[in-house]
């Protein structure tokens, strides 16, 4: 597994036909870094020990006939912000996330718009980097707010990360608490099983011995005036403000590259979550799982079973079906229910 990232064995799990390892993830404790933009409501909710002792990280990763799966209870692993905050109403609470991605990752030729997941760090905590907002809460518009460019609060904390509704925590930036002191460091899988790292790569991509550097996004923001929407400077409200620009900086579309990494010697592509846009890879250059595809209605969530207690239906968390329930009717949507009214695929 990791060993940048203090992965440890920590036993052998028993199926027919014989036993596999599974992992515990101990992760490095946050070091509070701070998107480049700046985000003051990051700062002002970040707060030690919100997490009840009785809500703590559980995560297994197994590989089995060609997968590997990765079972997590949605808990980090990590201190966090105090949710519910002023943007963001929710509460941290167990889920049962069950993801699944090949062991042997090709590169499919076509490029794949993923959400809401695009993929799973190595503490069972999905990576989500869209939002759910719209501009006038226009779901039929082509403006999405983005989580991270200060324009919205969402509430983040201090890790780049929220609570929906359903009490499902995810990152949607850099997840501070799994690269302290690492330097280029595995942080999870995207959804077609290439491996995740950031915010730092070796500064030449074919090269272990060429030092590490932050990697640079190849996007920018578009010059000039919104044709439409909600018009003005395009200045990094939304989604459709960046472009990508081939060359601009280290790394592709999906903001991923072809190199080796310390697992990977022999070289492997593989994707960044970076400090700019677009924080973490908006799609894959593979075959993503069906286990990071939406499940159910508008309010399920990747891989994800019903809240405690709600079962009843004797399916396996993140089959289809197992979907928490919806907001109150009669209450509309606000811009702290970040994915309350999710997209359709």
């Amino acid at each position: 597994m990791v060993a940048s990232l203090g992965l440890k064995l920590a036993g052998f799990l028993a199926i027919a036909g014989g036993s596999i390892p599974f992992y515990i993830a101990n992760v490095p404790q946050p070091s509070g870094l701070l998107l480049s933009q700046g985000h003051p409501q990051q700062e002002a909710n970040v707060a030690q020990g919100q997490l009840s002792n009785a809500l703590r990280n559980e995560v297994r990763i197994e590989e089995r006939e060609g997968y590997r799966y990765i079972f997590s209870n949605g808990i980090p692993d990590h201190d966090t912000g105090a949710f519910p905050n002023a943007g963001n109403p929710n509460t941290i609470s167990a889920q049962q996330h069950t993801y699944r991605v090949t062991l042997t990752p090709e590169l499919s030729g076509t490029t794949t718009i993923i959400r809401p997941a695009f993929g799973v760090a190595l503490n069972g905590i999905p990576f989500e980097p869209g939002t759910g907002e719209f501009w006038n809460r226009d779901r039929s518009s082509n403006w999405r707010f983005e989580a991270l460019t200060g324009f919205i609060d969402l509430g983040t904390d201090h890790h780049n990360a929220h609570v929906q509704p359903t009490g499902s925590y995810h990152y949607h930036g850099v997840p501070t608490g799994l690269v302290e002191g690492v330097g280029m460091a595995q942080l999870g899988y995207a959804a077609d099983g290439f491996p995740v790292y950031g915010p730092y790569g070796y500064a030449e991509a074919t090269d272990a011995s060429s030092g590490v550097v932050d990697m640079r996004s190849s996007y920018r923001l578009k010059e000039g005036l919104r044709p439409d929407g909600p018009g003005g400077l395009y200045d990094g409200a939304f989604l459709n403000d960046f472009e990508y620009v081939e060359g601009l900086g280290d790394l592709d579309e999906c903001n991923g590259r072809v190199g080796v990494t310390p697992e990977h010697p022999e070289g492997i592509y593989h994707y960044y979550i970076t400090e700019m846009f677009p924080f973490i890879p908006r799609c894959v250059k593979g075959t993503p799982d069906e286990s990071f595809q939406r499940r159910g209605g508008r309010h399920g969530e990747p891989g994800s079973g019903p809240p405690p207690g709600r079962r009843g239906n004797g399916r396996l968390p993140g089959e289809p079906g197992n979907r928490p329930p919806g907001p109150p009717r009669n209450r509309p949507p606000r811009l702290s229910d970040e994915g309350i009214y999710p997209p359709p695929l």
